[in-house]
């Protein structure tokens, strides 16, 4: 599956991102389009436009509760000198058969009911006494409580324009008008719409399914004690949260202990739900990076053109890094380091946008801008190898956020950037400017 094998890379061959990037996104393709129910496309991606079939409003109709009339028979009206109109029913919301409204008259109207034949504008009910006689009235009663309100006389407070107060027909969209385009992200507001229009099913590409787990004896889940050398397994539950935000269907898995066995027999029982897979921890080179072990040798006879393969990044944090495919369908994986903050550096350059284009979108990166630098003292960074630092970013200046040690998790939940610093600088002083990589 990965283009890797193309490349004359060897065994001590160095990365770049953008390599490792390339290869990735070379790789990972949009999964095949479906249809689906509207709430069930919600956070899919259109494959195709959709245009409108009947004009919204489909008929002129009132945006306020009041009174349907004649414009002439309201001009110059005055609380003093008030335009006295006979009522001859209600026009309600869904009704079918309409009143006719001759000079002289007035039909009581609701939000949304049909302008009636012989009406020229609505009159708010609030500039008239709502046909009780009196002063200037806030609302109608409900009709159970006064069923003669549609009838008798209502005085009018006010003049109208001619089609005041009336949403005209096809004002919001018009037949044959494009409602969504192809690429569009169905949220609320695209599915009301698709509602509106009548389309009770769409076709989307779905959200992919992503299946995220961590390895690593150490780890235990929250809420258990702690026993000695033990930390909690927060990483499965980053990155499973950062895949469901990047539009995935994501599925947490418990974290493995450093057992190649189990780790290859776990991944192969999740493959049933994954389009992707995501693993955390064991792919450095140390003794008991299992993922490295478990995976390195997955791509044998029996499943020609799988494998995943392990690489050295010129980045940090994550320099370790695995990406291939697993399985009969050729899955792809990607296998990230197990310190929290490389993991999920990883994630966002990496693994978010292999998501995105699962889902079919063109543009799978996050957004990035330049800006100032606010520090007390030079970022340094390894010549030749990029580096990658958690930011707090606001009006166009970022200040580098976080330390080392026990301090990495609580620095990745204050930071809404990454500061990137090129692979061919080794110090960047205060005041100067940087790219940034906007996390939120």
């Amino acid at each position: 599956m990965s283009t890797a094998a193309s490349r004359a890379t060897g065994q001590n061959h160095l990365w770049s991102v953008d390599e490792h990037l390339e290869d990735i996104l070379a790789t990972v393709r949009p999964l095949e389009p479906i249809e689906l129910q509207l709430l069930d496309a919600q956070g899919c991606v259109l494959v195709e436009d959709v245009t409108v079939p009947v004009s919204l409003p489909p008929f002129d109709n009132s945006s306020m509760d009041g009174y349907a009339v004649r414009v002439d028979d309201v001009a110059g009206a005055s609380e003093e000198f008030p335009a006295v109109l006979e009522v001859v029913g209600d026009v309600a919301a869904g009704q079918a058969d309409l009143l006719q409204v001759g000079p002289g008259q007035a039909a009581r109207i609701m939000t949304g009911a049909p302008l009636p034949p012989g009406a020229e504008t609505v009159v708010p009910v609030e500039w008239t006494d709502g046909g009780l006689g009196e002063g200037p009235v806030t609302a109608m009663p409900a009709r159970s409580r006064d069923p003669e309100g549609a009838a008798g006389h209502v005085r009018v407070h006010r003049p109208a324009e001619a089609r005041a107060h009336v949403r005209a027909r096809g004002s919001d969209v018009k037949a044959g008008d494009r409602a969504l385009e192809a690429g569009t992200v169905l949220g609320p507001p695209q599915i009301g719409l698709l509602a509106a229009i009548g389309r009770g099913t769409v076709r989307v590409r779905p959200r992919p399914r992503v299946v995220v787990l961590s390895t690593g004896s150490e780890l235990v889940q929250p809420d258990e004690d702690l026993g000695s050398g033990q930390i909690y397994d927060s990483n499965s539950f980053a990155l499973t949260a950062a895949a469901r935000d990047a539009g995935a269907i994501a599925y947490r898995v418990g974290a493995v202990a450093d057992d190649a066995e189990t780790l290859r027999t776990t991944i192969e029982d999740q493959l049933v739900r994954a389009d992707l897979m995501v693993t955390t921890g064991g792919v450095s080179v140390g003794a008991y990076d299992v993922v490295k072990e478990a995976l390195s040798h997955v791509g044998d006879e029996d499943e020609p053109g799988s494998g995943i393969e392990f690489r050295k990044l010129a980045m940090q944090p994550g320099k370790p890094q695995g990406f291939g495919s697993i399985g009969p369908d050729h899955t792809p994986l990607l296998a990230l380091p197990g310190n929290p903050v490389s993991s999920y550096v990883s994630f966002e350059l990496f693994v978010r946008p292999a998501i995105r284009t699962l889902m079919g979108l063109e543009d799978v990166h996050r957004p990035r801008t330049r800006a100032t630098l606010t520090t007390d003292r030079a970022l340094t960074s390894p010549k030749g190898r990029r580096q990658f630092l958690r930011g707090s970013h606001s009006d166009g200046r970022v200040t580098p956020v976080g330390g080392a040690g026990s301090h990495l998790v609580a620095a990745l939940a204050h930071a809404d950037a990454l500061i990137v610093v090129p692979e061919d600088v080794e110090s960047v002083e205060p005041g100067a400017e940087v790219e940034v990589v906007l996390l939120r």
